[in-house]
């Protein structure tokens, strides 16, 4: 029995809203086929794999993110831009943690050769520091920094990580005013540590 309407996008949208509610690791062919009602077997004409299925997941989470981190730095440069970015970056994430999880994974370069958001995502990136003044290498190195802040951030709110009492938005805008003045005095290449 062919099931009707059962496609590549639909699956692979379908595993992103699962992802979001039980988590990237819990996502299976099984449970998709399942999710439909068919069997696993029905699933491999539309995708390859699971390591396929999360690729799909990965590659529209990053499309779903930078056009929230677009609308957000639109026109705006400096600590503004820093920020529009920093929240869009945040609330998508909290949003859709399993989305966002898909993001982290590990792709190959033929994975996300053809991917409009991850070129994108490191467009917009570099976009916001060169306001900065920043050039390469300094871009590359500035734009690990703040992806290595964010994520961490956000990797430790969600699991209920900040135990304190003090309010995790008001830390996370603090960190970003931080951010801002890091990036205006970026230490030149003379500067580095000894």
């Amino acid at each position: 029995m062919v099931r009707v309407g059962l496609t590549a996008a639909r699956l692979t949208e379908a595993a992103a809203e699962m992802a979001d509610e039980v988590g990237l690791d819990k996502v299976t062919l099984s449970a998709l086929a399942r999710h439909f009602g068919v069997k696993d077997a029905s699933l491999y004409s539309h995708v390859k794999n699971l390591r396929d299925l999360r690729v799909r997941v990965a590659l529209l989470a990053a499309e779903e993110l930078t056009d929230r981190i677009a609308a957000a730095v639109a026109g705006r440069a400096g600590k503004d831009a820093l920020v529009g970015f920093a929240d869009a970056y945040r609330d998508y994430a909290l949003e859709h943690p399993g989305r966002y999880a898909a993001t982290q994974l590990q792709l190959d370069p033929e994975d996300v050769a053809d991917s409009v958001g991850f070129r994108r995502s490191v467009e917009l990136t570099y976009g916001m520091l060169r306001a900065y003044g920043l050039t390469e290498p300094d871009l590359t190195d500035a734009g690990r920094l703040l992806r290595s802040t964010f994520h961490g951030y956000i990797h430790l709110e969600l699991g209920g990580g900040f135990g304190h009492p003090r309010d995790v938005r008001e830390s996370w805008a603090r960190s970003l005013d931080a951010l801002h003045v890091l990036l205006e005095n970026w230490p030149s290449r003379h500067d580095g540590i000894k």
